[in-house]
């Protein structure tokens, strides 16, 4: 990877942590804390959420015609949905110690918390928990999928592609075969150094 891609990814990184701070002002805005799994609110800011909650039958009501007979397919896609979940997590739980792939929390991708909000009726609440297990599974098996490229063929495409994981800028260039193997072996080190800092990590906490 040459200076000028190292300097341009850095210079992304640093965007990247200006805009989740820059998120985290915006979610000031909102007194909210997070005690275990719930997500209180001030009184306050609970009674006003209460007021604007929109009751399930006018909710209903509201909802176009062709929505309702759209909800048969939204719904059915929970199927093919767990069927990825159950396989991608065991080939996580099988595959990544074998080959000294570091792990991945789960919760870390897949969060459920909109059903604290008091604003959201009953309906509204079930159609965020599937948005927000379809999101965050998404994101968890993709980040197993990058990581599995890492170790396996950390290589370009010779195309664009559009939106590509974060370690795919790092990956070698196509057709950059001189020394392959040996630069292999360094990306599946990058991967045990990581194993070994989430360790340090945990180690730390307890």
């Amino acid at each position: 990877m040459n200076d000028k891609i190292r300097q341009l990814l850095q210079q992304i990184t640093i965007l990247q942590d200006e805009l989740r701070a820059t998120l985290q002002q915006q979610k000031g805005r909102v007194n909210y804390r997070i005690q275990g799994r719930r997500v209180a609110f001030e009184r306050a800011v609970r009674d006003a959420h209460n007021k604007l909650k929109t009751g399930i039958i006018s909710w209903l009501l509201s909802v176009p015609l062709k929505s309702f007979l759209a909800l048969p397919v939204i719904y059915a896609m929970i199927i093919p949905l767990l069927l990825m979940d159950i396989f991608i997590s065991v080939y996580h739980a099988i595959c990544f110690p074998v080959y000294g792939i570091p792990k991945i929390r789960r919760n870390d991708y897949i969060v459920f918390d909109h059903q604290h909000l008091a604003y959201l009726n009953a309906i509204e609440k079930l159609n965020c928990i599937y948005c927000s297990y379809a999101n965050g599974l998404i994101a968890y098996a993709r980040e197993i999928t990058a990581r599995t490229e890492q170790y396996f063929c950390p290589i370009k495409h010779a195309r664009k592609i559009l939106g590509s994981h974060e370690r795919y800028p790092l990956y070698l260039e196509y057709g950059e075969a001189e020394d392959y193997p040996s630069r292999l072996e360094k990306f599946r080190a990058a991967l045990a150094q990581e194993v070994a800092e989430s360790q340090q990590r945990n180690n730390d906490v307890h």
